[in-house]
C-alpha cells in the first residue's frame, strides 16, 4: 500500500515556490490542481539549494518553480536549479492587496511563489549571469559618482559658512581648480580655522580619488559592454553608462522578452491602455525599470541635439503642435524598438581601426577631411575613435581615403 502511494506521488504533477532571504529560503510544493503539498526552510548554501531541490523533486514531477529575486537573495538558488535543469520561472512580489488579505510569512510568500508558477501569471524566464560582470562594474561606478557628488556639496555647504578669509580665497574657485587648490592645503591658524581647512582638504583629496576611481570604472565598463554587444555600444547616443544599464536590464538572455513591446514596457517607455466606455486613450506608464527608462531619456537627449535624423523629427512634431514631452515620450517608444533590436539580433558594426592609419598615410589632416564632407574636424575624429557610429559615413569616408 505504502509503495503504491510513493509511486503515486512521484508521477503527479508538482510546482514548486522560493521565498528567498539573505540567509534562508522557504520552499513550497503544489499540486497541478493548486493544492498544498509540503513546505520547509533551507539554508542558503550549496547543501541547502541540493537539499531544497531534492525536497521539491520527492513530491512528483518538477513541472516549474517559481523564484521571487532571481537576480538578488534568490540568485543562489536558481543558479543551482537550472543547473540541476529545472525549469525556473521568475515571480514578482505579490500586490499590496492580496497581501493585506492574507497576511505575508515565509509560507505564504513560497506557496504564492508556486501559484503565480501554477497560473502561468509567472512565466518570465530569470536572467543569466552573462552581464554579472557589467552589472558590478556599473554599480561600482554609479557608487562613485555619488560619493563624489556628496563630497562636492560638503565642500560648497562648508564654504558658505566658513569664515570670510577662507571662503574669499576658495569660494570664488570652481570646478577642478577649486578641487586641486584645496587638495594642496596646509591647514594652520587657530583651531576653528585649522579645522575648516582639514575638513576641506580631507574632501578635496576624496573628490580627486573618487574621480580617478570613476575614470577607471568607466574604462573597463565600456571594455566589457563593447565586448559583449558592439551593436549596442556603437549606437548613436549610447555610452558606456546607458549601454550598461539597458544591458543589466535586458539581461544577458533578451531572448526572455519575446518582443519589442515588452522591452519597451519593461523599460516603462510603452503606453498603458486607459479606456473606459467610449472613452479611447493611452496614458503615461509609471512602472518598468525607472532606470532603463531614464536611460532612453538621455539618449533621446542626445539625438536631439546631434542626430539630424532626429532633429528633423522633432521640428515636424513640433509644427503638428506635440510639446517637448510627448516628443522625448515618442523617441523612447521608438529608441526602445531600436534597443531591442540591437540586443537581440547581432548588428555589424563596421570596422573603424584602418581609418586613421590609411588617412595619416595619405597625409590628409582632420580639417581636410571634414571639409570634403561639409563636418566639423571633430565629427571625423570621433568616427576615426570609435566614440560615434555612422555607418553611412564610415562607408564614405573609407571610400574616399581609398580614392585619394
Amino acid at each position: 500500500m505504502a509503495s503504491a502511494v510513493e509511486a503515486d506521488t512521484v508521477g503527479q504533477r508538482v510546482f514548486g515556490g522560493v521565498d528567498s532571504h539573505a540567509d534562508t529560503l522557504h520552499v513550497a510544493v503544489i499540486s497541478g490542481n493548486g493544492g498544498h503539498l509540503a513546505d520547509a526552510e533551507f539554508a542558503t548554501t550549496a547543501a541547502g539549494y541540493a537539499a531544497a531541490l531534492a525536497f521539491v523533486t520527492a513530491h512528483g514531477h518538477v513541472v516549474a518553480i517559481g523564484v521571487e529575486g532571481t537576480a538578488s537573495y534568490g540568485a543562489g538558488f536558481t543558479r543551482a536549479a537550472r543547473s540541476a535543469g529545472r525549469h525556473v520561472v521568475e515571480v514578482n512580489r505579490p500586490d499590496r492587496a492580496e497581501r493585506r488579505r492574507i497576511g505575508k510569512s515565509d509560507p505564504i510568500d513560497a506557496y504564492a511563489a508556486a501559484r503565480a508558477a501554477l497560473s502561468g501569471r509567472a512565466q518570465a524566464a530569470p536572467k543569466d549571469d552573462t552581464v554579472a560582470g557589467i552589472r558590478a562594474l556599473h554599480n561600482a561606478a554609479r557608487s562613485a559618482v555619488k560619493a563624489r557628488t556628496a563630497a562636492l556639496n560638503q565642500i560648497g555647504g562648508i564654504l558658505i559658512s566658513a569664515p570670510e578669509a577662507i571662503r574669499a580665497t576658495y569660494g570664488r574657485l570652481k570646478g577642478p581648480a577649486r578641487t586641486d587648490a584645496l587638495a594642496r592645503l596646509r591647514p594652520c591658524g587657530d583651531p576653528v580655522h585649522a579645522a575648516i581647512l582639514t575638513a576641506l582638504q580631507s574632501l578635496a583629496r576624496r573628490v580627486k580619488e573618487l574621480t580617478a576611481e570613476h575614470e577607471a570604472l568607466s574604462k573597463a565598463l565600456d571594455a566589457d559592454v563593447t565586448a559583449h554587444n558592439p551593436g549596442l555600444r556603437s549606437t548613436h547616443g549610447v555610452g558606456p553608462d546607458t549601454a550598461a544599464q539597458l544591458l543589466v536590464t535586458a539581461g544577458g538572455n533578451p531572448e526572455r522578452m519575446r518582443t519589442e513591446a515588452s522591452f519597451a514596457a519593461l523599460c516603462g517607455a510603452a503606453p498603458v491602455p486607459a479606456s473606459s466606455g467610449r472613452t479611447n486613450r493611452h496614458r503615461l506608464s509609471r512602472g518598468g525599470d525607472r532606470a532603463a527608462n531614464a536611460a532612453l531619456y538621455r539618449i533621446a537627449l542626445v539625438r536631439m541635439s546631434s542626430d539630424p535624423r532626429t532633429r528633423e523629427y522633432v521640428a515636424r512634431q513640433t509644427t503638428a503642435g506635440r510639446t517637448k514631452k510627448e516628443i522625448i515620450r515618442l523617441l523612447k517608444r521608438a529608441i526602445a524598438r531600436e534597443v531591442f533590436r540591437c540586443l537581440t539580433t547581432t548588428v555589424l558594426v563596421p570596422d573603424i581601426a584602418d581609418l586613421r592609419p590609411l588617412r595619416q598615410s595619405r597625409g590628409i589632416t582632420l580639417t581636410a577631411a571634414a571639409g570634403h564632407f561639409g563636418v566639423w574636424p571633430a565629427a571625423i575624429s570621433t568616427l576615426e575613435r570609435g566614440i560615434r557610429r555612422d555607418d553611412a559615413l564610415t562607408h564614405a569616408y573609407r571610400d574616399w581615403l581609398q580614392a585619394s
